[in-house]
Order: structure tokens, then sequence, then C-alpha cells
């Protein structure tokens, strides 16, 4: 079977077994900072197991897309060395959310295995937890599992969320390669080795586990599983390595193509064709190459990837040059790699061709670093600098070092580190606080889209202690009304303020926020008395949330706008929006020119001129896609979905946010800034309505200012400026011929100055006025009278020191320039560097410099003499 038939005979068998098929979510785990990546298939539940988020199903099945490569699950260094590890893989899924439990999850996996699969039972070897008699029960007595064929163990099989929260048993299934493959089976000395295959894991979630370790039974025990598609097409197409199935032999031939690679079976092509599917995968989702966080792990699997076409000898970009393999292998599953298949190709060059630049350089650094090596362990002084200087991570020069046969200090790379350790790992540990909660049977009832006005029921408070019966006047706390037309923070768009009104009890609402399914109410009692089942009249600040409105609504308009001006590779990477501005981020590779941001401003504007219906259609998410809207993968959508479609079809998304009723009512957006905030990530900062028109104000009031100083009109202010600009530009002209003239007079009365040090002339003087170029001209001079000769230039602006020395190229090879600049700058505070002829440096101890001056004969002197 195919890798893709198997895929598609897994979730039709759970489809038949009343099971829901639901997608793959992003590799970006959507609202979960726990999670650097998409790891296993029970994420995307994460918050179903938990309790915090309802489903239409009860029983669910997936084919999960996940990359292990950082955080607490990596698989990084070991893809290359092993048959079965990735960074890239996906993984089977069948799931139950409070319906079936052991029995059923038993019984489908083997009616699957070997029904479906056909695999026969005397290969399967199944594993329970010590403590579990129902599962082994299930197994021995209902399955009729070779009791030969069958394993009790002990922490292999216990799994658990994290320190806290859902766990339980796990079973596991094991497929036998035969006795020709050397190995134990599962629990026995040599249970490591490759002939036993874990294929399946069963999870029982049945327990909660507490702070202090105690394990309470759930009320609606839930089972997780998990089957690596990889692995289990490795066995049904006869191979031992998941390298040799029909998924990767297109990809590995490819390799071979683009690398030039004489040997098609090198452990490097393997690593290549695993990299470029995690990559091109995570560009799809949105990462870019960056220094941080999932961007850096991002880079560090690209710059593997290269590197090991490098040890194959291609010297030339070739890895984005493998995304077209890839969208053909897997494009039928995932259209998205094809949709996307230039944008990624064009991210994957541009690291290419940065880390090009210093892989040579870096290499030459670290094989210099193995020729002085004693011992086996390459310093961590070494690996530091290799990642801080050419761009090497420390798991790449781990990687050419178990070639070798060498280690690596980390101790020492780590203390080097320091800060920057937070770079290569930023997963977090996945804990749940289930204090937190607020225990309410019901959601709130938002009314909001209809209302600014309604009434509603007190069902919970909350002061900074936590829950509480009451509030009274001056406390601040947290109210929780069963019904609201306050909308609370969520999608960029910030909470509503207003006020609570009860009998002789005034409450400020300052911002409104979720907690679950409810309407968190922050603000503070101004009057009276407020306690829980009290009746309150509702109120939001109609101003505030109308000016809000306008600039949601803009975000929409200028988020379409600039995917016609820049391209469809633009997506939504945060917002911001308010009453008083909107803060749009989105992906893009380069600033967006002044001509650009001109276009897209005036397709905005020519859209709320239009001055369209604003149309808001609730469906379910498969309607929605089909009618082109835009979601975001680091939102979360329920079965039901608002989409919001503005200038008869100019933009289309999934939005639960407040909005115009026509376009017409933003009046006018008019930019403020354009910025970069992170690689491949820009920042647009805009006003509407009321704002804009106020920057207009403020802007032309500038302009009559500018044009009041320079006295002309606002009408020739460019030309007065023009001219002025051409007025300066030739005064620094003939400032700088000046300088060089006074600087060539310097330097015939400074000769005299020199001092003779065993047959070489050493000059160290203060020139006061110079700036730079007038030290460097000077010392340029001065080295061709006095040769041979070491000269040193300071010059005082303020509080800050500037310095240039300067050696003969015949004195070089005794003395060096920039060990005399390092040398000198120190002594005054500061730094500087540079050419064994020449170096420049500065610092802000002034008081000192006299008497640094006075001590470069002797440092000199001690040079020569070395």
């Amino acid at each position: 079977m195919k890798s893709a038939e198997i895929r598609d005979a897994f979730l039709k068998f759970f489809e038949s077994q009343g099971h829901t098929r639901v997608p793959s979510s992003s590799l970006v785990p959507a609202d979960d900072p726990t999670l650097l990546f998409t790891n296993a298939g029970m994420n995307q539940f994460k918050d179903v197991f938990l309790g915090a988020d309802k489903r239409p199903y009860t029983r669910a099945a997936s084919s999960q897309r996940c990359v292990r490569a950082g955080g607490k699950h990596n698989d990084l260094e070991n893809v290359g060395y092993t048959a079965r590890h990735h960074t890239f893989f996906e993984m089977l899924g069948n799931f139950s959310f409070g319906d079936y439990f052991k029995r059923d999850a038993i019984r489908f996996a083997w009616q699957f295995l070997t029904a479906v699969l056909g695999l026969p039972p005397a290969r399967l070897w199944v594993t329970v937890h010590v403590s579990d008699d129902e599962a082994a029960a299930i197994w021995m007595d209902e399955i009729g599992i070779d009791p030969a064929r069958f394993s009790r163990l002990d922490e292999d099989n216990f799994w658990q969320m994290g320190d806290t929260g859902p766990c339980g048993p796990c079973s596991e299934i094991f497929y036998d390669h035969g006795e020709a493959v050397p190995g134990g089976p599962p629990g026995s000395d040599n249970d490591d080795l490759d002939r036993y295959i874990e294929i399946w894991n069963l999870v029982f979630m049945q327990y909660e586990r507490q702070p202090d370790g105690e394990l309470v039974p759930l009320p609606k025990p839930s089972v997780d599983t998990g089957m690596g598609l990889e692995r289990i097409a490795a066995v049904m197409q006869g191979v031992h390595s998941n390298y040799e199935i029909d998924l990767f032999q297109h990809l590995l031939q490819a390799a071979v193509e683009v690398t030039g690679a004489r040997d098609s079976n090198s452990k490097s092509l393997c690593v290549i064709a695993d990299h470029i599917r995690s990559c091109a995968f995570l560009v799809a989702d949105g990462v870019i190459p960056a220094n941080e966080g999932r961007g850096y792990v991002l880079r560090r699997i690209i710059r593997r990837a290269i590197r090991h076409g490098h040890k194959l000898g291609q010297k030339k970009a070739f890895f984005h040059r493998l995304v077209a393999a890839l969208a053909a292998e897997m494009g039928p599953a995932y259209p998205e790699l094809v949709e996307q298949q230039a944008r990624i190709e064009k991210v994957l060059l541009a690291e290419e061709e940065q880390f090009e630049k210093t892989l040579d350089k870096g290499m030459a650094v670290l094989e210099a670093a193995l020729v002085d090596l004693k011992g086996t362990e390459i310093p961590g002084a070494v690996v530091f600098n290799l990642y801080d200087t050419y761009g090497f991570p420390a798991d790449l020069t781990n990687d050419i070092a178990r070639e070798r046969g060498l280690t690596l200090d980390m101790g020492g790379y780590e203390t080097c580190m320091e800060q920057q350790r937070a770079r290569a790992r930023a997963a977090g540990s996945f804990k749940v606080d289930y204090t937190a909660s607020l225990n309410l049977e019901g959601d709130t009832d938002f009314l909001g889209y209809d209302s600014l006005a309604e009434s509603g029921k007190v069902v919970a408070l909350l002061s900074e202690q936590g829950p509480v019966d009451s509030l009274k006047a001056g406390e601040q706390g947290v109210i929780v009304l069963d019904r609201t037309p306050f909308y609370a923070e969520a999608g960029g768009q910030v909470g509503d303020t207003g006020f609570l009104s009860g009998a002789g009890s005034r409450f400020e609402v300052r911002d409104c926020t979720k907690g679950g399914g409810n309407h968190l109410h922050h603000g503070c009692l101004l009057e009276g008395h407020i306690k829980v089942g009290d009746s309150l009249d509702a109120e939001v600040d109609a101003g505030v949330r109308r000016d809000t409105a306008l600039n949601h609504s803009a975000t929409h308009l200028l988020h379409a706008a600039l995917r016609q001006v820049l391209g469809q590779h633009v997506t939504q990477k945060g917002s911001l929006v308010d009453s008083q501005r909107l803060r749009f981020d989105f992906s893009h590779f380069e600033p967006v020119s002044a001509a650009q941001l001109k276009t897209i401003e005036q397709l905005v504007n020519e859209q709320i001129r239009l001055n369209s219906p604003v149309q808001i259609e609730l469906c379910d998410m498969d309607t929605a896609i089909a009618r082109g809207a835009m979601a975001l993968f680091d939102e979360k959508y329920g079965d039901e979905v608002r989409v919001l479609t503005m200038g008869q079809g100019f933009s289309v998304e999934l939005c639960g946010g407040t909005h115009v009723e026509r376009t017409g009512d933003i009046g006018l957006l008019r930019v403020v800034s354009e910025s970069g905030i992170a690689a491949g990530v820009r920042r647009i900062e805009a006003v509407t309505g009321a704002g804009a028109l106020a920057l207009f104000d403020r802007t032309q009031a500038q302009v009559e200012r500018a044009a009041g100083l320079l006295k002309t009109n606002t009408e020739t202010l460019t030309d007065k400026l023009a001219q002025l600009v051409q007025q300066n530009r030739a005064a620094e002209k003939e400032i700088a011929v000046l300088k060089a003239k006074l600087a060539s007079a310097a330097s015939g009365d400074l000769q005299t100055q020199a001092v003779n040090i065993d047959g070489v002339n050493v000059l160290a003087v203060n020139l006061e006025g110079a700036d730079a170029k007038s030290l460097r001209d000077t010392a340029d001079q001065l080295k061709n009278k006095l040769e041979p000769a070491v000269v040193l230039l300071a010059a005082v602006t303020g509080d800050k020191v500037a310095l240039v020395a300067g050696v003969t190229k015949n004195l070089t090879k005794r003395v060096k320039a920039g060990d005399l600049m390092k040398h000198v700058a120190a002594q005054v505070g500061g730094k500087g560097g540079g050419r064994a002829d020449m170096a420049q440096g500065g610092g802000s101890d002034v008081a000192s410099l006299p008497a640094v001056l006075g001590a470069v004969p002797e440092w000199v002197k001690t040079q020569l003499v070395g």
C-alpha cells in the first residue's frame, strides 16, 4: 500500500466507526504558548480533553502533520543516524472525548491492523501498563492475543500531559521485523534495537494528576491514539527504514539531482529529504527564519540541510529546488504546498544565500580548531564562536563532530551563550492551572452585535483573592453576567468599556476579556453594593465602540489591499484595534516601498468611498472556506463561524469582532508608519475617521510652521528646502577641503613631535577640532613623512574621544595598528580595532587621554623588543 492509500484507509475506517474526519491543524499551535510546534495528533484537541472546548462530535480521526525539532520533543540530532527519526512526520490518530474507552479503542486498533491492513497477528506484540489489568484482560480474553507476545511495562506505558492534568496508562502495539533483525521484545534488555518497532500507541486518559501527585479518576475517561504514517508505511511496503517508503523515494532522487551526489546511499541525502519536508511545511504555515523561537528552529533545520549538501560537494544554493519535488509528492494531500510553492522557494533561497556567505569561513575556522585539538572534545568557546560569528547552531557543529568521533564541551558553550541560550530552546512546559476556572454551568450570552444596552444577571464575582459573594463601593473586581452587550477582547480588538448599573450601584467597566466561554467585566464599583444574583443594566460606551469598529473594519480592507499589492503570501501575524488607531502585522520579506504604501492606501480609500454594505453571514467552516474566507492559523474557530464580506468581495474573512454597517462609515484611512518588527514580519500603523482628519490637521500645521521658519509659503516650501540642501552640500565640500589643508599643515608641524624608539618614529598626539576623516588623512600623511613610523592621533568632541592608529607597511610584522588601538581604546573606556596598518576606535574617558598618549612610546618599545 502506498502512503496515501494507508492514510485514506485509516480515515475511512474510523469514519465507518462513527468518527468525524478532522483536517490537520497548522504546525503553529493555535493559541497555545506552551508548545513550540504541533508535535502530536492530540494537540488540536487539547482543550477538548481539558473540558475548555466543546465539539459537536465525541469521536474524531485525523492525519496530523507534526514537527519535532525543538523544545522537549526534539528529534533533529537523530535524523540521518536512525531509520525512523524525522523532524517532520504525519500522525494518524483516533480520539474519544468521553465516549468509548479501552475496549473499543483496542478493538478498533486490532481490527484496522489485522483486517484492513492484513498484518499477521503473529508479527504483532502488545504492551500495557503494569497496573492496567482491565486493558490486559481485553487483550488476552477478548482479542485473544498470544500471551507469548505480550508485556507489562511501567514508565514506558504511562502517559501524562504535564506535571499536572490528564494522564493515564497506555497500550502500545509493536511490529516484529523478524529474527533476521537484531533486538529483543519490549521490556527486554535489548529492546532498543531494530527488530520490534512501535507502530501505535493507545492512550487511556482516566486520571487527573494533582499538584501533590495524587491520581483522581476523571468523570469522562477519554482516548488519544497515535500511529506514525511513515512507520506503518514501512511495514506495509516491506522495508525496514522509513526512508525507503514511497513518500521519500522521489525526494531522495531529487536530492541526488540538486546536490550532484555521487553516492546515492549517503545518509546526508536522508537528512536533506527529511528537512525539506519540515522546512516547506513550516514556511507554508507562516514561520519565517529568525533568531529566536520558531523561526530560529526553522533556521537551524535549513542550515543543517545546507551543510549536508555542502558535504556532498554542492557549494551553490540547492535546497529551495526540492520544493517542487515535495509539492508533487505531497501536494494532493496538502494543496497549500502547491499554492505556496513560489513563496516557500523564495524564503528558502534567501536563507541559503545568507548562510552561504559564512559557511565556508565557518568550516575553515572549525577545521583549524580541529588541527590544534587535544583530545576528543571541541572547546565550548569554539562552538560559541561558530554560532555567534558564522551562524552555526550548536547542533550543526555537533553533527560535524559526531561524524568524526568527537564531542562538544557543552558546559563551556552554555557559559559563553548565557542569555542567547533561550533562542535555541523556546518550548515551555505543558501545565494547566485548573484553579483559575470559574466552573460556571453555561457561557455568557453575547448580545453586543445587535445592542449596546441590555440587562443581565450576576452569575459570579471575582476579586484579587478569587471568587467572592459581593463587591463594595471602592473595590476593584470582575463581574460575570449571564448575558451582556460588552465585547470581550479577541482577534486583536480590545474589550468594550462602559457601565453596569443596578439599584443604587454603579460599576465602571474598564475592560472586558474572556474566561473560557464567559465575558469578564473588569473595573471598579463606584457606588453601592453588588452581590451574586443581582440584575444589572449593562451599557457599552457607544462612542468608543463605534471608533473601534471603524479601525477593525479598516484592518480587513488593509489586509486585502496588502495581498493585492504585495502578493498572496501576505498573511496576518497579529493586530491591535482600539478606538484610537489600528496596528496590523503581516508576513513580508522586505520593507514596503513608499509607492506601494500609497497604492495600498488608495485601494482602501477607494473601497471606503464606494460605501458598500458590510455583509455578515453565519455558516459552518467548510461553507466559509468554500466562499473564499481567510482563516488565520493562530485563531480558534467554532463549528459556526462569522464570515465578514466587505466591498463586494474585496475582503472575505472569518471574524468575530464588531464592525461598521457600510465601508463608507470608516470615512478615511491614513497610514502613519510601516516598519519591520521581526524577520519576515512587517507592521503598519494607521488611523481612520476623525483620527485620520486630526492627522491631516497636524501635518498641515507642521508644513505651515516649516514654511514660516524658511520665510516662504507652503506652495514653494519644497523648492526652498531643495535650495537649502544644495547650499549645505556645497558648504560641506568646502569645509572638507579646508580640513584637508589643515591636516596637511598640521602633519608638517607634528613631524617634529615624533620620538625615535629603536629607529622607529613614534607619534601620539591630540588634534583639537579634528573629525574622524581628518584624523585618517593626517595619519596617512604622517606615515609617509615619518616612515618607519607608528602614529596614534586623537580628537575630543564633547565627552567622546575619537582615535586613529597607523603603522607603516615595513613595521606591521612587529607592531600592529589593531593591537595598539585595542590597548589604547580600553584605557579611555572604549573599544576599537582594525587592520595591521590602520585601525580606529574611541572612548569616553577624556580625562585619561593625556596619560594614555604619553604611554604609547613605551608600549611600542615593548612590541619592538618582543
